[in-house]
């Protein structure tokens, strides 16, 4: 295998990277300590630097694969979904099951009109909108990991109330939502329109 070839891999690497960092992210999610919490956040920030970096270098080095087109979107979902799961259980006050069963809806739904639109011949291409939608997701999670780590310093009592006490939190978890159900909404009813 040439190097050249070698390096086409790349993009599709980071991908799996990415996959493969979730577990991690989860159980690392589960340990009271600030040592627990940093290293959660950390490889949760490179999973999403991965996101941003397999795409950068597929356009750049013209290694656009269908393998990449499908696991691209399964990492994403399988790293915001996963972490919205593990927050259930760890942050309860910061999610709601509801939202986040919402959120898997929406992508079962947008997958299915995929799956439809190429057996019909057609590809559904991404809506550009749908990219803001993964990085607000992202950074929602990052943000409430962020708060996580510094309740384990002295920010403890400002944190504790950001996060369970004042709504703040579950507040901007509601708009997630229903920024993420609006992206979805778009596939549903402009399915063939790609302008967006």
């Amino acid at each position: 295998m040439s190097r050249h070839t070698a390096l086409h891999h790349i993009p599709n690497l980071l991908t799996v990277a990415r996959i493969l960092l979730t577990p991690l992210v989860l159980v690392l999610l589960t340990v009271a300590s600030f040592a627990g919490q940093a290293a959660a956040l950390l490889c949760f920030m490179a999973a999403g630097i991965s996101d941003y970096y397999d795409g950068v270098l597929a356009r750049r080095m013209k290694a656009r694969s269908r393998l990449g087109q499908f696991l691209d979107p399964l990492a994403d979902k399988i790293l915001v979904l996963g972490t919205f799961i593990m927050l259930l259980f760890v942050e309860p006050g910061a999610v709601t099951w509801w939202g986040v069963a919402l959120i898997a809806l929406r992508d079962i739904v947008v997958t299915a009109v995929r799956s439809y639109a190429e057996s019909q011949g057609r590809t559904l291409k991404t809506f550009r909108v749908a990219k803001w939608k993964t990085l607000l997701q992202l950074f929602f999670l990052w943000a409430i990991m962020l708060l996580r780590t510094l309740e384990y310093t002295g920010a403890g009592p400002t944190v504790d109330w950001i996060l369970r006490e004042s709504g703040m939190a579950l507040l901007a978890f509601y708009a997630v939502v229903a920024f993420t159900l609006f992206t979805g909404a778009l596939y549903i009813f402009q399915p063939q329109d790609d302008s967006v």
